[in-house]
């Protein structure tokens, strides 16, 4: 049996939640987000605590037994705190700007990258060389800093580019080594 799994998911008392079948809704302080259940898994739903569980050992039914409990955690813990991401430039020149619904970012290209972000996540640059994406729904937080990092990804010999807050850059040396 998966150990995640089979751990019980604590529902705090500002949350509610609502089962119709597969489909689960998370309401709480910040929001409300939703999910489907796929396969042979069955929610079990008290007071105070939702339990999984699935009815055979199939392999894919295994894989989806801890990650619909890891789901909804995650919503839980969304909708009661939500979530955020800080990425950091580093380059000379290299900064990020708001302009409403559009995150301008000067990569050291010769053009701006113009991002429009999703309304549902809240982008924040507090200093030029910072962002800081926060939101309730995790995946979707994660998708959106994934996206944006990948306008320029650091690379090992300077360290340029766009990275998360806290990561550690693999550095090569460079052809001036071998000497």
């Amino acid at each position: 049996m998966s150990r995640i799994g089979k751990k019980p998911v604590e529902i705090p008392k500002e949350v509610k939640i609502n089962i119709k079948g597969k489909h689960i809704d998370v309401t709480g302080p910040k929001g409300t987000l939703s999910m489907e259940i796929t396969g042979d898994i069955a929610i079990e739903y008290n007071k105070d605590e939702v339990i999984f569980t699935r009815n055979n050992d199939f392999k894919r039914n295994k894989a989806l037994h801890g990650l619909y409990r890891a789901m909804l955690n995650n919503l839980i813990n969304g909708v009661m705190q939500g979530y955020s991401k800080k990425l950091e430039l580093v380059g000379i020149g290299y900064k990020a700007e708001l302009r409403g619904k559009f995150l301008f970012l000067q990569l050291g290209y010769s053009h701006p990258i113009v991002f429009q972000y999703p309304e549902e996540v809240k982008l924040e640059v507090p200093a030029p060389n910072s962002i800081i994406i926060s939101g309730i729904d995790k995946q979707l937080v994660g998708q959106i800093a994934a996206k944006i990092r990948s306008f320029r990804e650091p690379e090992p010999y300077k360290g340029k580019g766009i990275k998360y807050e806290g990561e550690k850059i693999k550095r090569k040396a460079g052809k001036t080594a071998a000497k």
